[in-house]
């Protein structure tokens, strides 16, 4: 099998519109779970637009209600109703290398296993971790089978510059998920 890869020279929001073109062509391939990274849900609900229609399970994961500040869910309720009127699904639930061994680590100092996965993982971009946690999310939520190829993607910062396929296993089967194909990434 053949497949091209699309570099980025740069991360970031810019190359959302390629990435959902790439989500669409594998889901003209077959694939149908698809689960995006979104912070506010800018980038989902592009996404859910994209895919109206095509009989994809798309779930749209966002951070965790306080991530950024105590209280605030920083996804937009606009966002979030279109895309449950577009038929995708939201999960909003705690980042899994951002959690209670973050806050460990931060005051009391050292290295953490989560902490040592995160930045392991960073090592292939920061779109393939997030790529990782948010199909692991998915799956803990109940919203992908376990053991299923996915399309995922996720971006650096803002918007999405990162697509891969990921064998989907929830987190405490986390050896068992596997990155079976890289389609996007920034250099």
């Amino acid at each position: 099998m053949k497949r091209e890869v699309e570099y980025f020279e740069k991360p970031g929001p810019k190359n959302s519109e390629t990435c959902i073109d790439i989500v669409e062509s594998l889901v003209n391939e077959g694939y149908k779970d698809v689960v995006i990274a979104s912070t506010s849900g800018k980038t989902g609900l592009l996404l859910a637009r994209k895919l109206k229609g095509m009989g994809v399970n798309l779930v749209v994961v966002g951070h965790s209600t306080g991530f950024r500040e105590p209280n605030k869910n920083e996804f937009a309720q606009e966002a979030h109703n279109e895309i449950v009127e577009l038929g995708g699904h939201i999960y909003t639930g705690t980042i899994l290398t951002h959690s209670l061994e973050t806050g460990l680590a931060a005051k009391f100092s050292g290295t953490y296993p989560t902490i040592l996965i995160a930045n392991t993982l960073r090592r292939l971009g920061q779109g393939i971790k997030v790529c990782c946690e948010i199909v692991m999310e998915a799956c803990d939520g109940g919203l992908i089978k376990e053991g299923k190829h996915v399309v995922a993607v996720a971006g650096t910062v803002k918007g999405a510059d990162t697509v891969a396929i990921v064998k989907s296993a929830v987190s405490n089967r986390f050896l068992e998920l596997y990155v079976s194909q890289i389609l996007a990434k920034p250099l």
